[in-house]
């Protein structure tokens, strides 16, 4: 039985199921979630909290994309890279690669997400961006970005010099920096102060799974 994946391709939640599948060269169908069927009794046996995505991998039912990804990358090791540091690589680098992806999920998203927010999806449901809130939230990630700096002057990846999961986590946000007007690889003096971010930034959003 082919996995399934249930949600929308503008959502970036579902983009980095889709991601890892990809990266993993795992078959999959993509059942289209309308908005407003979410709260339908029929999905919500199957994702309680009325949101979007989730799988269904031969019977086994599992939301939340960051968990999905973690799934995936146990249930298929014989598809694509690893993605996560092997125990054989001992408990240290493993502790690693969990620090990156704390990174990601409490930092990174956070911020950029509610920038996109204001700049993205307010104008689409008729509402004004809050510029002094904006401000605010690009200052915090110009902050941020210069810790990202630190860590990837150092190695390749946020975990070492490996791609992980960590590091792939951020792209479905980081291909919206251009539509969100976030200049932080855009701009020349951003990018001369963050050489490494950018770098690691733009290697990421190259990839084949992000093309294809």
């Amino acid at each position: 039985m082919t996995l399934k994946l249930y949600g929308r391709l503008q959502s970036t939640n579902t983009q980095r199921v889709i991601l890892i599948l990809k990266e993993k060269k795992i078959p999959y169908e993509l059942v289209e979630v309308e908005f407003g069927q979410n709260n339908q009794p029929e999905r919500l046996q199957f994702q309680p909290f009325a949101e979007i995505p989730y799988i269904d991998d031969d019977g086994f039912i599992l939301y939340e994309s960051r968990a999905i990804a973690r799934y995936l990358v146990a249930a298929y090791p014989e598809h694509g890279p690893t993605l996560v540091p092997p125990p054989s690589v001992g408990v240290k680098a493993q502790a690693l690669f969990e620090q990156a992806l704390s990174v990601e999920a409490f930092n990174f998203y956070p911020t950029v997400s509610s920038i996109l927010m204001e700049r993205l999806l307010k104008p689409f449901i008729g509402q004004t961006p809050d510029e002094a809130e904006i401000a605010t939230l690009t200052e915090k990630l110009d902050t941020r970005l210069a810790g990202y700096e630190r860590v990837l002057s150092k190695s390749k990846y946020l975990a070492g010099d490996e791609v992980t999961l960590a590091d792939l986590f951020h792209i479905p946000l980081l291909t919206l920096f251009g539509l969100g007007q976030i200049d932080a690889f855009t701009n020349d003096e951003k990018v001369k102060k963050w050489p490494s971010v950018a770098r690691w930034a733009n290697e990421l959003v190259q990839r084949g799974s992000v093309q294809s």
